[in-house]
């Protein structure tokens, strides 16, 4: 069976698309903190369920992409509460 998958620049494209909504969604969880309006931070609050959601239709349509990129075993050590200089 013929399974589709996308070309190399609607892979790109779909990346940068989620590294953009990825951003926004850490950004929107970030500023809730900050905002003592509650109207503002019921908006704030629909931001983040929306970019969720569209983060996970993107990822969807990302596992089409015909080349794959293997994940670093390598992660950062936390520099505060713990970390070693």
């Amino acid at each position: 069976m013929y399974q589709q998958s996308l070309a190399a620049h609607e892979a790109l494209e779909i990346h940068e698309v989620l590294n953009f909504k990825t951003l926004c969604l850490v950004k929107s969880k970030l500023m809730q903190g900050l905002v003592f309006d509650q109207e503002l931070k019921d908006l704030m609050q629909k931001d983040v369920q929306q970019s969720m959601q569209a983060i996970a239709e993107l990822q969807g349509i990302y596992v089409k992409a015909p080349f794959q990129t293997p994940v670093p075993e390598y992660r950062p050590t936390p520099i505060l509460n713990g970390g070693q200089h």
